[in-house]
Parts: structure tokens; sequence; C-alpha cells
């Protein structure tokens, strides 16, 4: 009878553990060595979905898959966490941001703004925030950040009528008409600067 094949995630965890203890180049990594990777891994990643070609799509989420177990793999060996904290650490997070799904009465939100309603409500009361730009990267692309922004502020009660006739102010309100359409104001820039190079 033929061993069981080995199930996938538990096999690369495996691999990452090798190569760290073996390959002198992955063993001398460390969290901020490996932040350019994580990045460029990214923006591969939002390549290839825009792309809208499923191989691509697959192989470069595998990449960045890489580099969470790379992450895990580094953290596991100084004792902070690993591969199974972070995993157990987000399967508690969906179920806790997720009643409407995992509550016992199955009650809760009915379409998907509620559902995100109830999200950041959630959200909300986990973080001790004293700002709208608490826990918002401050390098996230501009029409991003503002657009995170303008949501909390509106969250918050706070909404923002972007007036003036300079630049940013005219970015801003761009980005404000876009929420109000429910655009995601990056993806548009994107989408349309694409279509000039294609």
């Amino acid at each position: 009878m033929s061993p069981e094949p080995p199930e996938p995630l538990l096999e690369f965890r495996e691999v990452m553990r090798r190569l760290r203890a073996e390959c002198p180049w992955k063993a001398e990594q460390t969290h901020r060595s490996l932040v350019r990777y994580l990045l460029e891994e990214t923006h591969e990643t939002v390549e290839a979905i825009e792309s809208g070609d499923p191989a691509h799509l697959r192989e470069e989420l595998g990449d960045l898959l890489l580099q969470v177990y790379f992450h895990a793999a580094v953290a596991e060996e100084s004792g902070a966490f690993t591969i199974d904290d972070v995993a157990a650490g987000i399967t508690e997070k969906m179920v806790r941001r997720n009643p409407h799904v995992f509550a016992p009465s199955g009650e809760g939100p009915g379409d998907a703004a509620a559902v995100n309603d109830a999200w950041q409500a959630i959200k909300a009361t986990e973080k001790d925030r004293t700002s709208v730009t608490d826990g918002l990267p401050a390098s996230l692309p501009a029409l991003l950040y503002a657009d995170k922004v303008l949501d909390r502020l509106a969250r918050a009660g706070t909404p923002v009528e972007p007036a003036g006739d300079d630049l940013g102010d005219r970015l801003l309100a761009l980005v404000a008409e876009a929420r109000a359409a429910g655009v995601d104001p990056e993806q548009a820039l994107r989408d349309t600067v694409r279509r000039l190079t294609t």
C-alpha cells in the first residue's frame, strides 16, 4: 500500500524549514530584509488579478504564500509565533467578525452593505483608535489612503465635503465622488491607465 501523499500546506511548511536550515541566502534573511519581496509579490499578485489569467494568478498567489510562510519560519526560529499561530489567529478573527455566519442564532445582516457595517463595528470595538488614521499605513497608494480616510470619517459621523480649487482638493473631491458612486478610485485609475498602454 502506497503512503498517503503529504498535505500540501504541511509539506510546504517543512520545505520552508529545510530551506531556512540549508540555504545560506534564506538562512540570513530577516523580517526587514524580506519586506521588499513581500511588496514585490503583492504587486505582482495584483497584476495577475488584473490580467484575468487564472494560471498567472495561481502562480503569484503561490509566491505571495511563500512570503507568509517565510516570515512565519523566521518568527518560529525566535519563538515569536508559528504558521499555525498565524492560521489560528486569522480563523478566530474571521469567526468573531462574521457572526452572521457563525453565531448560534444564525441571524444577522442580510446584504453585503449591512455585513460590511457590522464588520466595521466589530473591528472598531477591537481596536483602540484615537485617530481616523490609526492603523492606516502612510505608504498606501494616495487614492486608496484618501478613500479609507473618507470612509472612516463618514463612519465617525464627520463626513467631509472637499472644497477648494487646488489639485489636492480636486483629487479628494474625485475620491469622494467615486465613493458615492460605489467605485474603487484606485482600481478605476489603474484600469484607465492600463487602457492607455494596451
